[in-house]
């Protein structure tokens, strides 16, 4: 969940047939410092409750398995708004687009504060998760309305881009002291706080507006529902199959259904339509297919920090988030540092090149952490998470800038399409990560724990000899040998779980490493072909043409 980046917004960059004039140097600085605003904003409003479920499920009288369809709540309705929000905006304006945003995310933040229990918490959940998405696609526009028309899809996008990976390492930051202030209501006063701080800023800094266009049909209700049906029932299942586990409970089976049939019939309506709103013969071209599996893979190898490492610490190690805090501004700092980097880069033409450090940087932060014990302490692991955060800022606005400019050249209608795939590979290809390395860590510690377990006799000298260690601290309390023994064998219990909880942590870390290797050696080929092609091309003999 932590992380994830919403709707990003574009059509600025050719709206108009004249340029407008260059913005004074002067107002750059507060355009982005209203597009970080914006950001934050949604992206607090996102991670508070996913990163602090243990933390405040006692105050809305929820189990740990109940406390996860808070998340569920907020990324069903958010998951697919991408979509509708790109013709909303180039319909109804942007300013109008803003104003309806901000207010309705004033709102939602208000109600926060009326959280009393669960399903009320859920209620209001999924109310932000409508009201939110509207503010990354605001970030996005801030940001580019910051530069000039060249910088847009480089600098502008690579910023953007960075931005989205600022909230979750903060949310981790001011948790601790939002929770002693008021728990539920001290982490959802500071989002209204922010949201009635950036109020203000689409009033005094307003954005260029593109010319209105009638691009929204009825047709187009009908396709979204079904696309919106479908994503949403897709983050149900991916929020919280993993905790009821995905073949106990016939019911994940049936929405899963839902999603498929829901997913299905829109694209066979999409298909036979002449002006659709997703253009499934486009998203089926190789080099659509190449860029949905590029960041898809990027989702599943920056999982490992954004899901994997948080549920390291608190769950198998114990730690809360103030003895956190170095880790997490290491990652935050070495997320705008990484960001700057490929902000620099970007603007002297480099993509692939970016990419490939940016795996090798992963792969090698993954591999390192890998070799975790049940001593390895947050210190262990700042050069790696290091390496991680910046692969991460690296990785992402490449791949973003070239997917805009193929859309950008096949035209306007075609943003929406482009949008399907962003937000199901960084949206719910989030979630995917998530239950990917969540269900491989419950596997893989079931089948380390059956291993040790089978290995563990008491008539064994050596576990004998762990069990009277293990059990002499109860000697003076406890004076039945039986129950004394029993004890000894309990806590020895207790140490091989944790060791197989460890093993299964690693292997984790280790597929994660294994994914950005693999991308890197796909990569590699890649750029060795189209090489070998472009030389082909150049080699080849051109026609003469004959004189008339």
């Amino acid at each position: 969940m932590s992380g994830q980046p919403g709707p990003v917004p574009t059509g600025e960059t050719n709206a108009t047939p004249a340029a407008p004039p260059p913005m004074p140097g002067w107002k750059v600085p507060l355009y982005i410092a209203a597009s970080v605003m914006f950001f934050l904003t949604q992206g607090l409003g996102l991670n508070l409750a996913f990163a602090n479920l243990t933390q405040i499920q006692g105050t809305i009288a929820a189990t740990t398995t109940e406390s996860a369809w808070l998340s569920a709540a907020y990324m069903a309705p958010n998951v697919s708004l991408a979509i509708a929000l790109v013709k909303i905006r180039l319909q109804y304006g942007v300013r109008n687009f803003a104003e309806v945003s901000i207010l309705g995310f004033v709102v939602a933040s208000l109600l926060n504060l009326f959280v009393s229990d669960l399903h009320s918490a859920i209620v209001v959940r999924f109310l932000s998760g409508i009201a939110g998405a509207p503010l990354s696609t605001l970030g996005f526009l801030y940001m580019l309305e910051a530069f000039e028309p060249a910088k847009k899809l480089t600098v502008g996008v690579s910023l953007a881009m960075t931005n989205t990976l600022l909230a979750a390492p903060i949310t981790r930051l001011v948790s601790p002291s939002l929770l002693d202030y008021g728990e539920w209501r001290g982490l959802y006063t500071l989002e209204m706080a922010l949201a009635l701080l950036v109020m203000p800023i689409i009033y005094l800094l307003p954005l260029t507006p593109p010319p209105r266009v009638k691009v929204i049909v009825l047709g187009d209700i009908f396709s979204y529902l079904l696309v919106a049906i479908g994503f949403g029932c897709l983050a149900v299942v991916l929020s919280v199959g993993r905790l009821y586990w995905w073949l106990e409970v016939p019911w994940l089976g049936v929405v899963l259904a839902i999603a498929i049939a829901s997913l299905t019939v829109a694209i066979v309506v999409e298909v036979r339509r002449s002006t659709p709103l997703i253009d499934v013969r486009w998203l089926l071209r190789p080099e659509i297919l190449h860029l949905t599996a590029i960041l898809l893979i990027f989702r599943l190898i920056a999982a490992e920090q954004t899901s994997v490492i948080m549920t390291f610490y608190q769950n198998a190690v114990g730690l809360l988030y103030d003895q956190l805090s170095l880790l997490y501004w290491i990652i935050l700092a070495f997320s705008i540092i990484g960001g700057l980097i490929c902000t620099l880069f970007m603007s002297y033409g480099f993509s692939w090149q970016i990419q490939f450090v940016a795996l090798i940087l992963m792969g090698t932060g993954a591999l390192m952490d890998s070799q975790l014990t049940n001593l390895t302490r947050p210190e262990q692991m700042y050069l790696s998470q290091a390496l991680m955060a910046a692969g991460a800022a690296l990785f992402l606005p490449p791949s973003m800038s070239e997917g805009f400019k193929a859309a950008i050249t096949k035209g306007p209608p075609y943003l929406v399409t482009f949008f399907v795939v962003f937000t199901f590979t960084q949206s719910v290809g989030g979630l995917i990560g998530s239950a990917f390395y969540g269900t491989l860590i419950t596997i893989r510690e079931k089948f380390h724990s059956a291993v040790l377990t089978e290995r563990v006799l008491l008539t064994d000298p050596h576990v004998a000899e762990r069990v009277s260690q293990l059990s002499s601290s109860y000697g003076k309390v406890i004076g039945d040998s039986a129950i004394l023994k029993g004890e000894g064998v309990a806590l020895l219990g207790a140490q091989v779980s944790r060791e197989a909880n460890m093993l299964a942590y690693g292997d984790a870390f280790l597929v994660a490493a294994l994914i950005a290797f693999a991308s890197l050696a796909a990569l590699s080929l890649h750029v060795f072909y189209r090489f070998i092609k472009a030389r082909l091309a150049e080699d080849r003999p051109q026609p003469v043409a004959s004189n008339p």
